[in-house]
């Protein structure tokens, strides 16, 4: 049975105005649904239900406006459909062009930071480790959860702003610390070192990860030494995509595995799986969807946002030559600010880099319409995606292999063996 506070059932009844009533009973009536027995206090919010899906999101989101409705608590807001800070041409229809416009304006109307990113992560909003706190957008979800050590579950799009606005989400799930123990162990340990530092690695382990694991939590004992913060990015964005994964540990690297042994509470693991090469040669192929052909139309990286430590690699491996197919580099205005400080931008975009900002190619109309057309990239997350999104068939490859077909506007494969 829940039972709210005084304070939360004035809020409910509207002393707090129209929108922060309905805020809250929104909230409330979650927390009913899932069985949870109170709410809790959040320290900030993601919001994911600010990119246009239909007309409704926008009337929704305007509501809270009119009823003058404004976050409790800091808030920062994924991608939209548009791109305000710039980018490449956005083909929507004029309605609902319109309507995305305005639903973008509703919730920074609402106080949102217009962040626009969904790496927030790495645009500067990191809460610490135990805070509970009500993200939306599945890789930022995945890694508050298991590289911050933040609490969040997967809060869905309407339920993200109505946590905002009422500073409160459901006690349940992933916000409780007996639920964030690891139930199922994957052990790469007989993996080569030199495949398990590789950045091509990391969105195939994390469709491992999402298929074997579902919505269950694990722990990865062997990635001790060869990751990164992009790399755990690109791993929890896969898994989040391949399958409902809202946190993972890594042994010896995220704050709650110190070990395997802590990850799993002190118990034996349910279920053990232990990758061979085979394994992963079998899931890497199977994120690619375009057959067996050369062609490659154009390339596209950044899913989740590129950071400037990733643009920063794209621009090494170009090594000052043109492209001959566009090379779409998806990523927020928190990383294109300081390129274009050092006038980095406008030598990219000489280059034929195309900056996707504010907005990415798989959630609104940026990429040519061409029959048959086949988009290479290196996010597991786009690979998932794009085929269903865009109409694009999809292959797969390391960053190393995108910029060299970009260079040669033709698929390149890298000398060295995968496995």
């Amino acid at each position: 049975m829940l039972e709210l506070t005084a304070e939360e059932r004035a809020a409910a009844t509207g002393e707090n105005g129209d929108g922060a009533a309905m805020a809250m009973r929104i909230v409330a009536e979650a927390a009913r649904l899932m069985g949870a027995p109170r709410l809790i206090q959040v320290a900030s919010a993601h919001i994911d239900g600010a990119l246009y899906h239909g007309d409704s999101g926008t009337l929704f989101a305007e509501k809270l406006v009119a009823g003058g409705a404004r976050v409790a608590v800091r808030a920062s807001l994924n991608v939209g459909s548009l791109a305000p800070a710039g980018c490449a041409a956005i083909r929507l229809p004029p309605h609902e062009w319109d309507m995305a416009e305005r639903m973008m304006r509703a919730y920074e109307a609402m106080g949102c930071e217009p962040s626009w990113t969904c790496a927030p992560y790495q645009a500067g909003h990191r809460p610490t480790r135990g805070t509970d706190v009500a993200w939306g957008e599945s890789n930022a979800v995945v890694f508050c959860n298991s590289v911050l050590g933040a609490r969040t579950n997967r809060y869905g799009d309407f339920l993200d702003i109505a946590c905002a606005i009422a500073g409160r989400a459901p006690d349940y799930g992933l916000h409780r610390p007996e639920n964030r123990l690891a139930t199922l162990l994957i052990d790469i340990t007989g993996l080569s070192v030199e495949l398990r530092r590789s950045d091509v690695f990391y969105p195939v382990l994390g469709t491992i990860l999402g298929r074997a694991a579902g919505s269950a939590v694990a722990v990865i004992e062997g990635l001790q030494g060869c990751t990164s913060e992009d790399k755990l990015k690109a791993l929890g964005a896969a898994a989040a995509s391949a399958g409902g994964v809202g946190l993972f540990h890594v042994a010896g690297v995220t704050p709650e595995a110190p070990n395997a042994a802590t990850a799993l509470g002190g118990a034996p693991p349910r279920e053990r799986i232990v990758l061979t090469p085979a394994d992963v040669k079998a899931a890497l192929a199977g994120l690619s969807t375009a057959g067996e052909t050369d062609r490659v139309d154009a390339v596209a990286i950044g899913s989740p946002h590129l950071s400037l430590a990733e643009i920063d690699e794209v621009e090494r491996r170009m090594a000052g030559r043109r492209l001959a197919i566009p090379l779409y580099a998806n990523t927020g205005r928190h990383v294109l600010a300081p390129l274009e400080a050092a006038s980095r931008r406008r030598a990219l975009e000489d280059a034929g880099v195309v900056f996707v900002v504010d907005t990415c190619v798989v959630v609104t109309p940026i990429l040519p319409e061409l029959d048959g057309a086949v988009l290479m990239t290196n996010s597991g997350k786009f690979a998932h995606y794009a085929p269903g999104n865009t109409g694009y068939a999809v292959t797969y490859g390391s960053l190393g292999e995108c910029v060299e077909s970009a260079v040669a506007g033709r698929l390149v494969r890298e000398a060295q063996a995968w496995i």
